[in-house]
């Protein structure tokens, strides 16, 4: 295992060097998506705002809804930013790595078998944040440099911009590596064992 420093936006060769396992360490720019910005963009096809899809190549996302607060000037001053859980996102996954570039995700509870699969088949990796770290990931949180779609407020999609943020695991990388089923298979092993010392 090893530890890295990233900044976006990262290549294929940043990606395929990080391996399930590692820990990395965030600095500039990344993503907020969510699932209400995430239908508009896949299920009703409305194409993202044109300055902000060029940003989105070697991209770095994270499911989060922020607690922000609109000051007089019209930009956001963060309140929280915790990160939520995954799974019910996992089917933006492809689309995000195939259309839009993005490279990594970062959220809770890793993703099912098909954006798993999206991470080998286009070159990216799941991080994972710890549960509860909310209030440390808002100190990690330089400012909110720009918003899209705030009719979605909180489910807008954010522009964060990062000094070290983490340390993040490196759950599912571009390899097939993921943690979430490495655990579980030790502990289905261990059940196993368990039971058949009963019999």
């Amino acid at each position: 295992m090893a530890h890295y420093r990233l900044k976006a936006p990262l290549s294929d060769e940043d990606i395929l060097r990080l391996h399930a396992g590692d820990t990395v360490t965030l600095d500039g720019i990344i993503f907020g998506i969510r699932d209400a910005n995430l239908i508009r963009l896949f299920d009703k096809k409305v194409e993202l705002p044109a300055d902000l899809i060029p940003q989105l190549k070697g991209s770095i996302g994270i499911h989060t809804a922020p607690g922000v607060r609109k000051l007089h000037d019209g930009t956001y001053e963060k309140i929280s930013i915790g990160t939520t859980t995954s799974y019910r996102m996992d089917r933006f996954t492809k689309g995000l790595l195939k259309d839009y570039g993005m490279k990594v995700i970062i959220g809770k509870g890793g993703l099912l078998e098909d954006g798993s699969q999206a991470l080998v088949d286009f070159k990216g990796c799941y991080f994972t944040i710890i549960g509860g770290s909310a209030a440390l990931e808002t100190t990690q949180v330089e400012a909110i440099e720009d918003v899209w779609w705030e009719d979605l407020m909180p489910e807008a999609i954010w522009k964060f911009r990062v000094k070290d943020f983490g340390p993040l695991i490196v759950s599912i990388d571009a390899h097939g590596g993921n943690k979430y089923k490495d655990v579980k298979k030790v502990a289905k092993d261990n059940l196993d064992k368990l039971l058949e010392s009963l019999n």
